[in-house]
């Protein structure tokens, strides 16, 4: 059983779930389209009671109404439906016959008058390969995290990871984790504990919703659907860094909802993949932290580079492991970001978006200290002799 999202934040780190997700399953998967309606001005209600609810019976029927009827006249099966009113959608699930093209399906439907747009329903895939631990973290090291720590822990800032679920009682995740939730159907660290590891943020609040089945050791996917629904929990929960280590093929749905995060000023880190243009999707989505493992060379244009290789990581069965892979490097860059956002908070009270605040060297690589410095918790930071006898094997 393999880890999706590995050294995180929270000086946690994620165990992944397993999940009896077959091939006939996600065959079945790739035969659905997702088929948006608008939902009404949020403000308007033709009986004259102003709201800002969507939750109206009767307009949800009628959206329904209007999707049973496209399902019908283009032989497909209504499956399930799902509201997304941070985008004012609702979002139907609907199976293509193995005669038809969801592409196909997908173009057709995105015509009609009615629909706001259409499409094929995508599959995603983990970027990874398949304390008494704390000396071994290669951020205890090259970050420093001891000095790190003393500055800033991320204390009660909300990171939501948004992967294939949580042992919510592991010895380095038990009391860390504020809230969960499972959007794939299926039943679903602490630092200074004297177990485990420590992490980058121990103090942060994990917001641990679960997208993703792990069908075997070696594949944990997720779809569209499954990471919409999580996306939109993670921002109407009030995440302040959003963590996603997972790639797939361009998705207007997805796309969507990450720039309705960074709208909100939620930072959204994600794993890229260094043979892609842009580092695939949703790392090239303008405006989020696209965060590759240092070890493989410098960060391409627009990426920054982190641990990724041989991380101290959770997993099922209160048990550690090492793993490798950009998810695990995106997980080191939420957690900075958990320690940037706490210390300006302590620094003057209000906690503003940090993105742009990473310091990077010139190959690439995030440098953690000078970050923390930039958001005003270091007074100093480890000269750069310091620090290249700090990281030399």
């Amino acid at each position: 059983m393999r880890v999706l999202i590995a050294c995180l934040l929270l000086g946690l780190v994620v165990a992944s779930a397993r999940a009896a997700d077959s091939d006939s399953d996600m065959a079945s998967t790739e035969r659905q389209v997702l088929v948006l309606l608008s939902l009404p001005p949020a403000h308007f209600r033709p009986d004259g009671n102003y709201t800002a609810g969507y939750a109206d019976a009767a307009g949800s029927a009628t959206r329904r109404r209007i999707a049973a009827a496209l399902a019908r006249s283009n032989g497909l099966t209504l499956a399930t439906d799902w509201p997304l009113p941070i985008l004012g959608l609702d979002c139907y699930v609907m199976d293509v016959p193995a005669s038809q093209r969801a592409d196909d399906v997908a173009m057709r439907l995105a015509r009609d008058p009615r629909v706001a747009w259409a499409q094929p329903m995508n599959v995603f895939h983990a970027l990874s390969h398949d304390d008494p631990l704390f000396s071994l973290q290669p951020a205890a090291r090259e970050w420093q995290l001891d000095e790190l720590h003393a500055a800033a822990t991320g204390r009660d800032v909300r990171v939501a990871v948004i992967d294939s679920g949580v042992q919510l009682d592991h010895p380095d995740l038990a009391g860390q984790v504020m809230a969960s939730a499972n959007f794939v159907g299926e039943p679903d660290a602490r630092a200074d504990n004297h177990v485990g590891i420590a992490g980058v943020a121990p103090h942060a609040r994990l917001l641990a919703l679960r997208a993703c089945r792990q069908a075997t050791a070696a594949d944990t996917s997720c779809t569209t659907l499954s990471l919409a629904t999580a996306l939109h929990a993670a921002i109407d929960r009030g995440a302040q860094v959003i963590n996603m280590s997972l790639g797939g093929p361009s998705d207007r749905l997805i796309e969507r909802l990450v720039e309705a995060a960074l709208e909100r000023g939620i930072v959204v880190v994600v794993a890229a993949d260094r043979a892609l243009p842009q580092g695939g999707f949703p790392a090239a989505v303008h405006g989020v932290v696209a965060v590759v493992d240092e070890t493989s060379g410098a960060a391409p244009a627009g990426m920054v580079a982190a641990p990724g290789t041989d991380i101290p990581a959770t997993l099922p069965g209160s048990r550690w492991a090492t793993v490798s892979g950009a998810s695990y490097a995106a997980a080191h860059v939420s957690g900075l970001l958990a320690l940037m956002l706490d210390a300006r908070a302590s620094a003057n009270g209000v906690r503003a978006p940090v993105s742009r605040a990473l310091v990077t060297r010139a190959d690439g690589r995030v440098d953690a200290c000078a970050s923390l410095l930039r958001a005003g918790a270091m007074r100093k930071c480890a000269s750069a002799a310091e620090l290249a006898a700090i990281t030399r094997p």
